[in-house]
Formats: structure tokens, C-alpha cells, sequence
């Protein structure tokens, strides 16, 4: 790594030497910082680091202390042939290297490297040559490059398979050779080195012939990566790995020809079988590596690529519409947007009404109705109705790329275990290899032990004292750790929270998805002259016309409990209300106390008694009326989980204090917090204002805190 760094930083927000004075007189009390100097005609801040005592973060950190910004250019590329920390660590230390680069973080899990730089002092075809230099290739920068990773890891994986499959199958083969006797060439081998006076071994010849091309073309990957860190003075795992197995096949070819060494030395089966093995590894994490990724493709697959672009004349009648790309759209741009269609931007509703599914955003299981005037977010579903929106936040200002942003920042931080890691991985190497010739040294010529011995020796300590555990599990088990939680649900914020959970304070939960199950429930069925069964029939015919969650639920229902439904006719959506569709020539409606109210329907005393008897439960509750008379209610609500309340009591046993942070509205969030019993409650709070709860409850007597959720 480079020790010594020079950069110029753009710098913003100085006006006066009185602010010159005070970034130079900050960064000069600072370890690590070897010279400064802050320029207020170019806004650029000359310095000079030691980059093993201070990091780019920690200057930015200082710069905004001090009220300024630090302005550079950012970007994340793609980059295919990571396999270990070593890896990680070349792409950070070479690239850095690069004048105008002031910041490098590569991740294993993603494939990928977050830059920041200065676009006016080095471009991506500089970047590019850098990381093909290191026998690694660039696919592409993200956003701006198209990149089928799909393909690229399925054509990654099939050729991990086929080299496995074939190193594995002649292994074997070799093997039984070995041991079996079989020795087809003895005679003409044998008749070869009485004529010749040569000493070939016949079993040798016969392993080498069959080994040498499952041997290259196990072996190429390992062979190529390890060369490549030999040019570039680089002692990573790949040059262990294969001096590890260079020396064994070398070894067996000298044996085979008894030059230097005797027919003892036959290591082809061995030769072959370590690489196989280590395919084994790389192909195991690459598929572990896909499963923690693909939580973050899932996220960017919210997103919704095309528009549709609505002209107005100045009466406000629209005079054309087009689909247009994200990309094309820009601030106050007047967008349609159809039934099921995802909202493109985030933006305010012009026009129209719909209910809209925020769950992504919010966690709410139930859509909201948008009319003129609300506020719509990018990536949640348009349900029913038609929507005009005007544009307000486009591209990496929506709340939805904010999201993406923060669980990217989370999969490739680093826990302090890793760093420690890593910086082992880079002393662990080299006083490896030197063991290793140490030993072979000492076995051979001291204390005069036959070469086969020595050799072996030295080959085991290549082989096996590999820095896996270190550079390799290290990383695979965060990345795992990450990905297996995900699989339930649980979004771990980063590497250091994984590490510190065993010493936190408080732990801070998300409801929907988290707490609760994250869909409604049919409740309570409540008929009124008919059965339950009748009153659930009559409501699932109705509400399996429409698509939205509750309709789903009680549809749902329904299945459950066996009952065949009927078909009706005349169906309408009633925006904001409910349902309204024929059965056997007769009205019936589904959907709230508006909806009944719309339509003249009399609601008894006793019926609006138990009404507000469940919605003081925050339940929500659905009417159905049959020609104007009330057949019943059914209740929904999104159910806790079996396990909820044992987690909250465990918790509490451990002293740990509990949150809930929800987008949910508030009287929902209190009975749920006081169903499991969580101690504090935080409602109607998007995403990106968690974060700034979760710092506000840290700041209390320095607290470490968990937070579990989306």
C-alpha cells in the first residue's frame, strides 16, 4: 500500500483566509497528516498523508466538522475475478496509487470497488488498465454500463463445475493407477531405457501423460493469478497456492526422468487433486456470494426503468404522452402512471386517485389512497386507479436510491475483525514462505533427513498453512452471516454491528415483516342473519376481482375454510372505499364506513359499536351490505409473529432496552409494541430518518445499538 499519499481535495464552503487557517491549523494537529495546504483561489485542499494513519473518511469527517464539504466525483465498477482478501486488498492498494484517486473500497461479495475521485485528473480507461493489470476485468461502471450478472455468474459458475469435475474425475483416476499396479508402458519403457541407458519410470510416464491436461487446465486460474502477483511484487494466496503445486508436479516430472530425484518422488495424483479442491472452495463462496448480493439486486429490481411523459397545453388538456427512460426524466416533468404500474420518481400527485402499495418504503401491508396534493415514492405499486405525478427527486436523490445506498455501504464495510485480518493476510504470506524454505532447509541439510522427506515437508506448509482462515473465511463468514439473516428477513446494518451484537443496549426493530408477519389476516367474521360461512362467501366473490392485499386476504379466507364462490357482474372499484359488484341480481358492497355512507346504507348503533370497539384495536375493518342492508363485518390485521414476543423477552433478560421504528401509523405500532411487549415506540418514520433516530439514541451515554429491519 501506498504510505505516503499526496491529493488535492476539492474543497467547498471556504470564503475567507479565516477558513483557510482553520482547515490547516485542524489537519495539521492530526498523526498522519505529513503536509497541508488549504487554497482558496482553486477551493482544493493540498495534503499530504500517511494512509496508514488517517483515511479519506476520517478527513471528510474533519472537514465537515469544520462546516465545509469535500466535493469528489464518485463511482462504483464492477470487477470480475475477486476471489479472497488478497484480491480486495491489490485492487485498493494499486489503484490508490493512481494520481487523483483519493479513495478505494473493494468489495468481495459485490465484485465491485467504490471509487472517489477527481474526473478531471484520472479516467476509467487508466482505471481499467490498472485492475486488467492485476489479472482481474472491469465490466463496467454501475449506472452507467449495462452488465448481465446473471449470465456472467452462471458462465462463472459452469466453469468452476467443469474444471472441478474434471480434476476430481482424474484424480481418481490416478489414484487407482497409483495403487493398482497396471502398468501398461513397463514393457516399452522399459525396452526405451536399456537402449538408451535412461531411467524413466513407466508409472511415471503413464501419470504424466494422463495428468498433464486436466492439470493445465485445472490448475490455469490459480497458475495465471499467481504469475500475475509475482509481477507486480505481490505475495497473495494464489503465489502460495501455486508454488504449492508447481512444486509438487515439478517434483514428479524430476522423479519421472530421475533428474535430481528418484521415482519415490510421484506427487501427479496430489498435484491435480489441490487444485480441484481449492475450485471446490472459490465455487462454494461464489454461490455464497450471489445469495448475500442478490439482496441488494432485489432492491435495485424495484426500480422501474421506463416513463410515461405527459404534454400539457396551457389549459392543462393533455396534448401527447410518451415512454421515455428514467434517465431522460428531469425535475417538475409531468408523468402518467397506470394501474400497476410502479411510480417512477418520487413527486406530488397532480392528478387523479389510487391506492398505492408503499410497503418497500413504509413497511405499511395496506395501500394508501393518493389524491392532488400527496407525496408518491419511486419503486412503490400503482394499484387501481390512474395517476398524474410531478417529478420532484429523479435518479440518486429518490428515497428508494437512498435505501439501495445504505445496504451497499453495508454489505462491503468491514467489521474490525476483517481489518485486522487483512492486515495479518499481508505479514502472514511472506513469513509463510519463508518457513516453508526454512523447514525443507533444516529437514535436508541438518538434520539429514532424505529429500522425499524434506520435500513433502515443504510442500505440506505451501498447501495447507494457506492464510484461508484469515483472508478467506474471514469475509465468507460475514458475507454469509449477512446473507443467511437476510433469508429471514433480518438486515444486518454492517460487518461491525455483526460483530458488537453480543455487547449491545438497545435493540431497535422494524414491525412490518420483522415484528409482524408483514400481510393481513382475516380477524374477526361478525355475521348479521346469515352465517359466517354465507357472509365470508358473499364477501370473497366480490373482493376476488380486485388485486389489492385485503381482497387478497379475505379470499384467502375463504380457500381456508373450503367455501366455492360465485361469479359477479357489474364490478367497480370505489376509490378510497371499496368494492361495489352484482351477485344473483342483488348490490352488494365491500369496503369501509365511507363506502356505506356513499351509498345510503344504515349502520346500527350496535354495529358502530363493535366498529369502534376493533378499530381501537387497529384493526382494519371491512362492511358488507347486501341491497342496502348490513349482512356483517369482517376484521383484518397484520398478525405478530409466533416468535416476537420469546425474542423481546429474552432480550429484556439480557438487559437490552427495545425499540420499534415503523412507517406505520401510530396507534397500530402501540398495540403491536404492547403485544410483545417492546419498550418504546417511534411511528410514521421513513428509512432514511431511521438512521437519525438510531444516532440520536447512540449519543445517549455512548450506547451500542442493533437495529434489525428494512
Amino acid at each position: 500500500m501506498v504510505k505516503h499519499k499526496h491529493m488535492d481535495l476539492p474543497i467547498e464552503g471556504m470564503h475567507c483566509a479565516s477558513c483557510v487557517l482553520s482547515v490547516n491549523k485542524t489537519f495539521g494537529k492530526i498523526e498522519g497528516v505529513e503536509d497541508v495546504d488549504a487554497d482558496l483561489a482553486s477551493n482544493k485542499l493540498h495534503i499530504t498523508v500517511d494512509t496508514k494513519k488517517i483515511s479519506y473518511e476520517e478527513m471528510e469527517r474533519l472537514v465537515k466538522n469544520l462546516g465545509f464539504e469535500l466535493h469528489t466525483d464518485e463511482m462504483t465498477i464492477r470487477i470480475q475475478g475477486m476471489h479472497c482478501a488478497s484480491c480486495t486488498m491489490n485492487v485498493e492498494n494499486f489503484l490508490i496509487r493512481l494520481d487523483g484517486i483519493f479513495d478505494v473500497k473493494a468489495d468481495l461479495t459485490s465484485q465491485s470497488a467504490r471509487i472517489r475521485y477527481d474526473s478531471s485528473k484520472v479516467t476509467l480507461d487508466e482505471i481499467d488498465e490498472v485492475i486488467t493489470s492485476l489479472g482481474f476485468e472491469l465490466l463496467g461502471v454501475e449506472g452507467q454500463t449495462e452488465i448481465d450478472e446473471e449470465a456472467i455468474y452462471q458462465q462463472d459458475l459452469r466453469e468452476k463445475r467443469n474444471r472441478i469435475i474434471v480434476g476430481l474425475f482424474f484424480s481418481v483416476i490416478l489414484v487407482i493407477l497409483m495403487f493398482s499396479g497396471w502398468d501398461p508402458l513397463m514393457g516399452i519403457v522399459h525396452s526405451f531405457n536399456q537402449s538408451t541407458g535412461l531411467n524413466i519410470s513407466s508409472m511415471g510416464l503413464l501419470s504424466l501423460i494422463v495428468s498433464i491436461a486436466p492439470f493445465l487446465y485445472v490448475s490455469l486460474p490459480i497458475l495465471k493469478a499467481g504469475i500475475n502477483g509475482l509481477m507486480h511484487k505481490n505475495l497473495n494466496m494464489d503465489v502460495m497456492y501455486s508454488m504449492g503445486i508447481l512444486v509438487a508436479y515439478i517434483s514428479s516430472i524430476l522423479g519421472t526422468f530421475a533428474i535430481v530425484l528418484d521415482h519415490s518422488f510421484m506427487f501427479y495424483d496430489s498435484a491435480v487433486m489441490l487444485p480441484s479442491f481449492l475450485m471446490i472452495g472459490r465455487y462454494l463462496e461464489a454461490r455464497a456470494k450471489k445469495r448475500t448480493s442478490d439482496s441488494i439486486r432485489e432492491l435495485i429490481g424495484l426500480q422501474p426503468t421506463v416513463a410515461t411523459a405527459v404534454e400539457v397545453d396551457e389549459s392543462g388538456e393533455i396534448i401527447s404522452q410518451k415512454e421515455v427512460s428514467i434517465a431522460d426524466i428531469v425535475v417538475d416533468d409531468l408523468l402518467l402512471v397506470k394501474p400497476g404500474e410502479k411510480i417512477p420518481v418520487d413527486g406530488d400527485v397532480v392528478g387523479g386517485e389510487s391506492y398505492v402499495d408503499e410497503s418497500m418504503i413504509n413497511g405499511e401491508p395496506i395501500p394508501k389512497v393518493k389524491k392532488d396534493g400527496e407525496e408518491v415514492f419511486a419503486g412503490t405499486i400503482n394499484q387501481d386507479g390512474v395517476l398524474y405525478i410531478k417529478a420532484k427527486k429523479i435518479g440518486k436523490e429518490t428515497v428508494l436510491s437512498n435505501i439501495i445506498r445504505l445496504v451497499e455501504k453495508a454489505q462491503s464495510s468491514r467489521p474490525p475483525v476483517q481489518k485486522f485480518a487483512n492486515t495479518i493476510v499481508s505479514y502472514f504470506i511472506p513469513v509463510i514462505l519463508t518457513i516453508a524454505i526454512v523447514v525443507f532447509l533444516i529437514w535436508y541439510l541438518v538434520l539429514g533427513e532424505s529429500l522425499l522427506f524434506s520435500l513433502t515437508c515443504l510442500i505440506s506448509i505451501l498447501v495447507v498453512a494457506c492464510p484461508c482462515a484469515l483472508g478467506l473465511a474471514t469475509p465468507t463468514a460475514v458475507t454469509v452471516g449477512v446473507g443467511r439473516a437476510t433469508e429471514y428477513g433480518i438486515l444486518i446494518k454492517n460487518g461491525d454491528t455483526l460483530e458488537n451484537a453480543g455487547q449491545i443496549d438497545v435493540a431497535a426493530f422494524d414491525k412490518t415483516g420483522t415484528i409482524t408477519e408483514g400481510k393481513p389476516e382475516v380477524d374477526d367474521v361478525i355475521a348479521y342473519g346469515i352465517s359466517d360461512e354465507d357472509l365470508i362467501m358473499l364477501a370473497a366473490s366480490v373482493e376476488q376481482n380486485s388485486n389489492h392485499p385485503i381482497a387478497k386476504a379475505i379470499v384467502n379466507k375463504a380457500k381456508e375454510l373450503d367455501i366455492e364462490l360465485d361469479q359477479t357482474s357489474g364490478f367497480e372499484n370505489v376509490t378510497g372505499k371499496g368494492l361495489r359488484a352484482e351477485l344473483n341480481s342483488s348490490e352488494v358492497l365491500a369496503g369501509n364506513l365511507a363506502l356505506m355512507e356513499a351509498y345510503g346504507v344504515d349502520v346500527s348503533n350496535d354495529l358502530m359499536s363493535k366498529y369502534r370497539e376493533l378499530e381501537s384495536s387497529s384493526k382494519t375493518i371491512i362492511f358488507l351490505a347486501q341491497d342496502k342492508s348490513v349482512k356483517g363485518i369482517l376484521s383484518l390485521s397484520d398478525k405478530v409473529k409466533a416468535n416476537s414476543k420469546r425474542t423481546i423477552d429474552e432480550l429484556h433478560k439480557m438487559g437490552v432496552e427495545t425499540y420499534m421504528l415503523t412507517g406505520d401509523n401510530e396507534a397500530t405500532a402501540l398495540t403491536v409494541a404492547k403485544e410483545v411487549g417492546i419498550d418504546n415506540v417511534k411511528a410514521g418514520i421513513l428509512p432514511e430518518n431511521k438512521l437519525n433516530i438510531l444516532k440520536e439514541i447512540q449519543s445517549r451515554n455512548t450506547k451500542k445499538v442493533l437495529f434489525v429491519g428494512d
